[in-house]
């Protein structure tokens, strides 16, 4: 019973891993500014990419979903139909979709680096620490060196 206790316990704090999940096509605000009323299909399908759903039914609508669930962020969902007259863009109807980099910060799980400080140094901040003394042959070469044989022998 005192096992069974401390295993339940245990289980508020220790989350099992769970996939990403991502289903649809990820269709950006960028791309359905890019579309223009009277594109044939095939100029949508080249901004846009293959539509996740195509009826038999509604021929001139194409369905853009998409949907992803990570651990750690909100899950989001965004729908977008594109409706076709003739085999010419018509009108658009969906959600509301975020730029691409709204996305990509809301899907970005990782901690923010933390703040580097400032590192300036003022003149009165580097006067509290001694100065080393330079020896005077500083930069010269010493004896011996800088007389090298030729790399080539003769």
């Amino acid at each position: 019973m005192v096992a069974g206790l401390g295993v339940s316990a245990c289980s508020s704090w220790v989350t099992p891993y769970r996939s990403e999940v991502v289903q649809g096509n990820f269709v950006s605000r960028e791309q359905v500014q890019a579309l223009r009323i009277g594109m044939p299909r095939q100029a949508v399908r080249d901004i846009l990419g293959t539509p996740l759903v195509t009826s038999l039914f509604h021929a001139d609508r194409w369905d853009y979903a998409f949907t992803i669930r990570r651990q750690g962020a909100e899950p989001q969902q965004r729908h977008l139909s594109v409706f076709f007259i003739n085999g010419v863009l018509d009108r658009m109807e969906g959600d509301p979709l975020p730029t691409e980099a709204e996305f990509a910060a809301k899907v970005d799980t990782r901690r923010p680096a933390p703040r580097t400080p400032n590192l300036v140094a003022s003149e009165d901040a580097l006067a509290k620490f001694p100065s080393k003394a330079v020896p005077a042959n500083v930069g010269a070469p010493a004896k011996g060196e800088g007389n090298y044989p030729p790399l080539e022998s003769q």
